[in-house]
């Protein structure tokens, strides 16, 4: 790789943060734990599809940062000079970079070995704060512009779907090359020698291909499953919402062996939000994503295991002994269980729907969604917050928001600053008072007719894109007969799970050593600040069972 005209190319400007340049006081605490390296013009520090060796921070000279196209272009998108860093998140996270990091001309830079970082990114309130925010915001503009990984196959394949929607909840880098309406689809397909029968085909960093993988292959080819849990644990976390993070943070911290298993990514639902405007000690809001990474750095930094994507199918008590078991056929025997598996979400029980559910139908609205859906007209469906905050942020880039709400009072379970924002806004039309009777299509949705209630009169919504916010039901249905659950099926805790008399702390189900907490728990109020303080409030009770049943150590 010869740098050649890209020498010419100014720096990178800074963008919200994303590119800061360090301190003086700032480089001599990395000084502190890190080396001068000298570097040569041309010298490749970070390959793309590699795990990160070091921390760089420019000396002199400067860094370009460049993504390899499957097709062998080179697409030059960062440049920086002294007293800058490179790489994002998944540096700290143990994910191959997406990009190749090279010296642009000769010089020499500050090399920091990852375990230092992450004792910096998660001990030091100042440095730390200003490399992690910076590392969020670059994986936030990274999803944006499509980079990382390349996903071949169709928007409109189940399998595609299906890969798009995992690598979304990761908070993956990605970009859809549609064989439908991309050329370059072809053109790679056959670069590589593959055709229609090999896609989905996912591209990691433009060389390793994973013809139709399942969503664990991915994982593992990402990093993101590289740790197995221990066989037995104090405490087992089941769900990595934001109820679930909490409870392993604050076990973690206080010194146990926990593992936070989810079945596809942590997070949970709070991470499919685009932006939480009303969470506490956030004035500005912050995103859903950003409070699940910073989340699970926490939890790693205390030493809580992630094992996702694991999807636990069983839980159930061996004489005594808790066995949870697992799809993937790993079965684990906590001497606790925190039971924080969350909501499914609801589906619209609609003619014809049925057949656009993995191609058409959408549950979340990130970055990842609204850039699938470009400027093409929307139709959203609910009136909770979750809608209210799908509708404003889709109409940043949708042409026509269609938010169709069953109620005639947006207020009515909807934040107030939210239905300002809604009513305000020039691109969102109000259905109020409407329901979706049918949707229309052949091998993908084309319209969707709703009705008015007081009228009958339907409206027939040209339509490619549906986004259904309709509430959700508890996810129970892999707990054994002995968890007792409400007519709803959400968890009975304290001492709605017990026989009269019966001694439990108000988060414990009916079989000891079992806890429920989050949206999963009957009665629970589902709001993420409410999530987290159970989460927060069960460790306790954790420590309380294993006293009483002799595990601590």
């Amino acid at each position: 790789m010869a740098p050649g005209p890209q020498s010419l190319v100014p720096e990178t400007p800074d963008v919200s943060g994303a590119f800061p340049r360090l301190t003086s006081p700032q480089l001599d605490a990395l000084r502190a734990v890190g080396k001068v390296v000298p570097v040569a013009e041309g010298q490749v520090l970070a390959r793309a599809g590699e795990s990160f060796a070091s921390f760089f921070v420019v000396l002199e000279g400067r860094l370009m940062v460049y993504e390899g196209d499957p097709v062998g272009a080179e697409a030059l998108f960062e440049i920086h000079g002294p007293g800058r860093f490179v790489g994002d998140i998944g540096l700290l996270e143990g994910e191959p970079s997406f990009a190749t990091i090279a010296a642009l001309e000769s010089g020499s830079v500050l090399e920091v070995p990852i375990g230092e970082l992450e004792r910096i990114v998660t001990g030091d309130p100042l440095l730390g704060d200003v490399i992690l925010r910076a590392y969020l915001i670059r994986r936030s503009m990274a999803i944006g512009f499509g980079a990382g990984l390349r996903i071949v196959g169709s928007r409109f394949s189940p399998d595609t779907r299906r890969l798009l929607d995992f690598t979304a909840r990761n908070r993956v880098p990605h970009r859809l090359l549609d064989v439908e309406q991309d050329p370059a689809a072809d053109a790679i397909l056959r670069r590589m020698g593959l055709d229609v029968a090999d896609v989905p085909v996912v591209i990691v960093s433009g060389s390793r291909v994973l013809r139709n993988p399942s969503i664990v292959d991915v994982a593992q080819a990402l990093g993101l499953r590289k740790t197995r849990p221990a066989a037995t644990s104090d405490a087992l976390v089941v769900g990595a919402g934001p109820a679930g993070l909490a409870a392993a943070v604050y076990a973690a911290s206080d010194g146990l062996s926990v593992v936070l298993s989810d079945a596809v990514a942590t997070g949970g639902q709070a991470a499919r939000s685009s932006r939480i405007e009303n969470y506490l000690g956030f004035p500005s809001g912050i995103s859903g994503a950003e409070l699940a990474e910073r989340s699970t750095l926490q939890a790693a930094k205390f030493g809580a295991t992630v094992f996702a994507p694991s999807t636990a199918q069983s839980l159930t008590a061996d004489e005594g002994a808790l066995v949870v078991r697992f799809s993937d056929g790993t079965s684990l025997r906590p001497q606790a269980v925190v039971v924080a598996s969350g909501m499914e979400y609801n589906r619209l029980a609609v003619a014809n729907l049925d057949r656009f559910e993995y191609t058409s139908v959408y549950y979340a609205a990130t970055i990842a969604e609204a850039r699938e859906c470009g400027a093409d007209p929307v139709v959203v469906v609910g009136g909770g917050n979750s809608a209210g905050q799908a509708a404003v942020f889709l109409a940043g880039t949708a042409s026509r928001v269609h938010l169709v709400v069953r109620g005639a009072d947006l207020g009515a379970s909807m934040s107030r600053y939210l239905v300002v924002q809604v009513e305000d806004h020039p691109r969102i039309s109000v259905h109020r008072r409407t329901t979706v009777v049918a949707a229309n299509g052949g091998a993908h949705l084309e319209s969707v007719v709703v009705e008015e209630a007081a009228s009958g009169v339907r409206e027939e919504i040209p339509t490619v894109h549906l986004f259904v916010f309709i509430g959700a039901t508890p996810a129970t249905s892999w707990l054994g007969p002995d968890i007792v659950r409400d007519d709803r099926g959400y968890v009975l805790t304290g001492r709605g799970a017990t026989p009269a008399g019966a001694s439990r702390g108000f988060l414990e189900t009916s079989l000891p050593g079992v806890f429920a907490v989050g949206d999963v728990r009957s009665g629970s109020v589902k709001r993420i600040s409410a999530a987290i303080g159970e989460g927060a409030s069960v460790v306790r009770m954790v420590h309380e069972h294993l006293e009483t049943a002799g595990y601590r150590r």
